[in-house]
């Protein structure tokens, strides 16, 4: 690996950092590559890592899918690549948390919504943009993004190509929180350590829950919980003992 994308671990956080900031982070497939190599490693760490952070270096946290990368023709390890990544992100079995400053627009919107929460700054922008260039997505915004806001709402932003702040997306509910420029680092781990406080082993068994349950009746849902649950963690006794001796 080269530094398109760094790993930094820090007491069970890994944050990925998009490193092309003299390019606003922009997405190549060079960019995924990397990207791709530090999801497979994270697959198989979840005794050393709780969390992982998706997040931007420099201004932003990217301006979305290179276009001069798809003017020159990319060359992908297989069709549909970013797809399969971004998927392959939005699967691990640890929670993804994408913390978005300043720009994230298009190709980015799509990598950002991999992350089951988006942790957002006042200065975030956010925007669909492929209307502006004569393109449909295929890295997962139309069905990612009504998901997460709704029909009517990604409709909107999908026809306008209009841009949104942090404010409004959490208002929107495409970023869980918007939180002060000035502090937002600081505030993106503070979330991180309050959830990594709880069982990781529940961390873990509630997301393959929300993602294997994504989509059914609520019947077929409630059935799934009670019998494909992944039962008591072996923290489980510990943290109660624990709680009942205060």
């Amino acid at each position: 690996m080269s530094d398109l994308v760094l790993r930094e671990d820090r007491d069970g956080i890994a944050y990925l950092t998009l490193n092309r900031p003299e390019k606003l982070n922009a997405l190549t497939v060079a960019l995924f590559k990397e990207l791709d190599g530090h999801v497979e490693q994270l697959e198989g760490q979840t005794g050393e890592i709780g969390v992982i952070v998706l997040k931007g270096a420099g201004k932003c946290f990217s301006a979305g899918h290179d276009l001069g990368d798809i003017a020159s023709g990319e060359q992908m390890p297989r069709p549909n690549y970013q797809s399969h990544v971004i998927e392959r992100l939005a699967n691990l079995p640890q929670p993804v948390i994408t913390a978005v400053h300043s720009h994230c627009y298009t190709g980015a919107l799509e990598l950002a919504l991999a992350g089951d929460i988006i942790l957002a700054s006042d200065n975030a922008k956010f925007a669909d943009t492929h209307a502006r260039w004569a393109l449909t997505p295929v890295w997962g915004m139309s069905q990612r993004l009504p998901r997460r806001i709704g029909q009517a709402k990604s409709a909107e932003m999908m026809f306008t190509a209009k841009t949104i702040s942090g404010q409004e997306a959490e208002q929107l509910g495409l970023a869980n929180t918007c939180y002060p420029e000035e502090t937002f680092e600081a505030d993106v781990e503070a979330f991180c350590r309050t959830v990594l406080e709880n069982s990781w082993f529940s961390l873990r068994a509630n997301k393959k829950l929300l993602l294997e349950t994504d989509g059914m009746a609520l019947g077929d849902g409630l059935s799934h919980e009670i019998y494909y649950n992944e039962g008591r963690g072996p923290d489980m006794q510990e943290r109660i003992s624990k709680f009942l001796k205060k």
